[in-house]
């Protein structure tokens, strides 16, 4: 039997060898806080006086492979043990955390289980991004063989918008670009809306060209890593988009290069949960009253009296206005959904001056030719010179609107049930259970625009 001293989840221990006895598992048992460990596959004891005594007075023959002296502990080992310290390096920036450590298969495991992990070959370092807690979690790890953070001034991790110029410019080869039209075709084929289909071939050609030039077939569950590291993260991308590239890149490895890899380990960011962005309605009717514009003041005051999102406002079509039933018809709407919302007297009479100075063929809303769709950019510069006229000094976007709608529903008594069908939203962990109204339920709900 032999004993020798380590240091085991950031407490100095003693590890016991031998071979399997059960009688000697069960005299083991005796010292207090004896522990098996699956990483050493062995028993260890605390390393304390009393630990060492009980180990000696129970098997007076086992080796101690250590000169006893203070605390235990040899010059040799305090040696080493000081130079694995200063050998720890934790460099600290506001996005990033570089880590450099002496090779450890215990924290090199501990170092894996953080999210977006990368070993960087070249500098013989870990990069870990700084999300809330890693930095926390690392102290915690490593305890006080820590004794080497540095925080640094983040000018040397900054957007890198010459990121993207860079990859714009590497020559595409022509079997990616087939590849990404491939992708492009099982994505109408399966109904996709044209503005996912524009956002996942898009998120996949960029990923696609960071990795050049590796090989499509040749990428692996890292290289998504590399890239979140590398190029979101750095370039300050939101986590909706990093959550989008991931989604693209599961479909497009899984159902058109139908790969072997585990597409499954391309995990996905932690869920943000961010306040709705709400205006007054005192703010509303500024904006509201900005534009002198018929169809302008028409777009906007539409998309906060049925609470609308762009797209569903720009698909509309003049057979979708109800008048007589006071109703509008929302058709094809996020999720392919179609779904119902009242439309109040006071707008109808809105669109129908809209509707006599314009005549619109197809569209509700059309651009300056007669049967084209107006466009969301023009849209997005309406509301954007309707803020800066009613004097708000926020960054208000056209969602806004559709959270205000909602939110003002909700403070006025409007049941949650409603406003979840009215908004086409599906069922959340915060909500109530999904649940369908009746249409004659729907009508006699007050759209808050007829309040200003």
């Amino acid at each position: 039997m032999k004993a020798s001293k380590i240091v085991h989840n950031n407490e100095n221990r003693i590890k016991i060898d031998f071979p399997f006895n059960q009688e000697i598992v069960s005299k083991l048992k005796q010292i207090p806080d004896a522990k098996w460990s699956k990483t050493h596959n062995a028993w260890h004891i605390p390393d304390n006086k009393e630990s060492i005594e009980g180990l000696k007075r129970i098997f007076p023959d086992v080796a101690l492979l250590w000169q006893e002296g203070s605390n235990y502990e040899s010059k040799k080992n305090v040696v080493q043990k000081e130079a694995y310290q200063n050998s720890i390096l934790v460099e600290v920036f506001d996005k990033r955390i570089f880590l450099k450590i002496p090779k450890n298969d215990l924290d090199i495991r501990f170092i894996k289980t953080l999210n977006y992990n990368s070993w960087n070959s070249n500098k013989m370092r870990w990069e870990i991004p700084n999300y809330k807690n890693n930095l926390e979690l690392i102290k915690k790890h490593f305890g006080n063989r820590l004794t080497n953070i540095v925080v640094q001034q983040d000018n040397s991790i900054t957007v890198k918008p010459k990121q993207t110029i860079k990859l714009q410019k590497k020559e595409i080869p022509e079997e990616l670009n087939k590849q990404i039209s491939e992708f492009r075709k099982w994505l109408e084929h399966k109904r996709y809306s044209e503005s996912t289909i524009k956002t996942y071939t898009e998120s996949v050609k960029t990923f696609l060209i960071f990795m050049l030039p590796k090989p499509v077939h040749e990428i692996v569950a890292g290289d998504m890593v590399k890239f979140v590291n590398e190029y979101i993260i750095e370039s300050d991308y939101s986590y909706s988009y990093q959550n989008q590239v991931v989604n693209a890149a599961k479909l497009f490895f899984r159902e058109v290069i139908k790969s072997k890899l585990d597409v499954e380990k391309f995990e996905r960011p932690r869920r943000q949960h961010p306040l709705p962005n709400v205006l007054s309605k005192e703010e509303i009717k500024a904006i509201l009253n900005a534009p002198v514009n018929v169809k302008h003041r028409t777009m906007l005051s539409l998309i906060y009296a049925c609470g609308l999102r762009r797209s569903e406002l720009l698909n509309l079509k003049p057979v979708h206005i109800d008048s007589k039933r006071g109703l509008l018809i929302i058709k094809d709407s996020k999720g392919k959904k179609d779904r119902i919302v009242p439309i109040s007297d006071k707008i109808i009479e809105i669109l129908r001056e809209y509707y006599k100075m314009y005549k619109p063929q197809i569209w509700l809303f059309e651009g300056q030719k007669a049967g084209e769709q107006y466009s969301e950019t023009s849209l997005q510069e309406v509301l954007k010179i309707a803020i800066k006229k009613a004097k708000i000094n926020k960054p208000v976007s056209l969602h806004w609107l559709r959270h205000s709608y909602a939110t003002h529903l909700l403070e006025s008594g409007t049941d949650l049930r409603y406003i979840q069908e009215l908004l086409g939203h599906k069922s959340s962990k915060t909500t109530e259970i999904y649940t369908h109204v009746s249409t004659n339920s729907i009508q006699k709900i007050k759209s808050p625009f007829d309040d200003l």
